[in-house]
């Protein structure tokens, strides 16, 4: 591979962005492949990749290279030869790129291999609450799988097409894709590609969505003319995906605190074709007090640490706090003693979150049904979706019913 100089410094400029001033890697390859329009695919994929992979091994790179942040630009070249000679790429003879020790940097690469928390680039408190919850042999398989590059998967928008007519559709828009066993409306591509261009998805026949998360809305059981409440819907992917179940009827209350977000939903529902979704804003108690006891389904997608989805958000990583963890914790009880009460007698509650540990997920459960809130309901199931198991991210949902009064 030969190495082409502006492609590199948008790499090196994206990763002091992140890196020392705070901005979201998401964001940060955004900005960087809006750099040069003449940039061709292969480029793009180049930016975009390099800086999740540096990001992603953000901590072992940095002990063999010997920097610590914030990362001085020196720093970052070196993080950046460190990645080329553990890939076999040849370093150029640029004047930014020192004399690079090839055979210390394998050696100390390694060296280090030996050691979880360097070997998986992982901060020591994460590693420590890993393997407190879920055991060394489990913990050591998943933070391994949950640093694979995240594969692209898509979820047919079953109201406008089928599952064989989109992958027909993407193959002669020159996108490949495999089905997904066990996934009825999955498809996954075979390269990485940018969908988003695509005229599939300019005519909402599919969402961009994880197999583990489509898994949830068809946890929650919906039928056609049923009242359900997405309390945390955000952007709106499980939402969308409810009104698809729903086949456009009945009504699903979309509700968040963030407006923006829901505005987002608004958009993607509008290029999906669903029209049975009543969006609301969570700016005080009263949005829920008002659907006490009238939801037949009640969807808490709950915020939590994200362990599950580090794949596709490496950065999260080097921004998670433990006492961010401690917080979320109380939001998510909160959560749940709150948003069930809006499921009517006979009805049927998920709570879901994108984590693997237990302390967010089955003990959060727990805890609820041995509450006062809690004592209506009865536990009918939960999947824990391991990401060393599926292939996919981490995820949780339990599935709770009302008992009729």
């Amino acid at each position: 591979m030969r190495l082409h100089r502006n492609l590199v410094f948008a790499v090196i400029d994206s990763l002091r962005d992140i890196f020392n001033e705070g901005v979201y890697a998401d964001k940060a390859v955004e900005t960087a492949l809006r750099r040069d329009k003449r940039w061709g695919a292969r480029d793009r994929k180049f930016v975009a990749e390099t800086i999740y992979e540096i990001v992603r091994w953000k901590r072992l790179y940095a002990e063999i290279a010997n920097v610590k942040e914030p990362f001085s630009r020196q720093d970052l070249w070196r993080l950046f030869s460190v990645w080329c000679v553990l890939r076999g790429i040849q370093l150029p003879d640029w004047n930014q790129i020192e004399p690079t020790p090839t055979r210390r940097i394998k050696g100390k690469f390694d060296e280090l291999s030996k050691i979880r928390k360097f070997r998986e680039s992982i901060p020591d408190w994460i590693d420590a609450i890993g393997l407190d919850e879920l055991g060394e042999k489990v913990w050591t398989k998943e933070i391994a799988s949950l640093n694979k590059q995240a594969e692209v998967i898509l979820r047919t928008n079953t109201l406008n097409t089928s599952k064989e007519v989109l992958q027909k559709r993407l193959k002669e828009e020159g996108i490949d894709t495999e089905f997904v066993q066990g996934y009825p409306d999955a498809l996954k591509l075979v390269e990485r590609a940018n969908v988003f261009k695509t005229e599939c998805f300019k005519k909402g026949f599919f969402e961009v969505q994880d197999a583990s998360s489509q898994l949830v809305a068809a946890y929650l059981d919906v039928e056609p003319g049923m009242k359900v409440v997405d309390t945390c819907a955000g952007a709106g992917g499980k939402t969308l995906h409810l009104a698809s179940l729903m086949q456009n009827k009945g009504q699903i209350v979309a509700m968040d605190i963030y407006e923006s977000k829901l505005k987002k939903l608004k958009v993607r529902a509008r290029r999906n074709g669903v029209h049975n979704i009543d969006l609301r804003v969570i700016d005080s108690t009263k949005p829920i007090k008002k659907l006490y006891n009238k939801a037949d389904r009640v969807l808490i997608d709950a915020p939590c640490s994200g362990l599950g989805v580090i794949r596709r958000n490496p950065d999260s990583k080097w921004k998670l706090q433990p006492e961010f963890l401690d917080n979320i914790k109380k939001v998510q009880q909160d959560v749940l003693q709150s948003y069930s009460r809006m499921v009517k007698s006979g009805g049927k509650l998920v709570y879901a979150t994108c984590s693997v540990l237990p302390s967010e997920n089955q003990e959060q459960v727990e805890q609820f049904l041995s509450s006062e809130a809690g004592k209506d309901f009865s536990f009918v199931s939960d999947k824990k979706v391991l990401s060393h198991e599926s292939g996919f991210d981490g995820f949780y949902m339990a599935l709770l019913e009302k008992n009729k009064s």
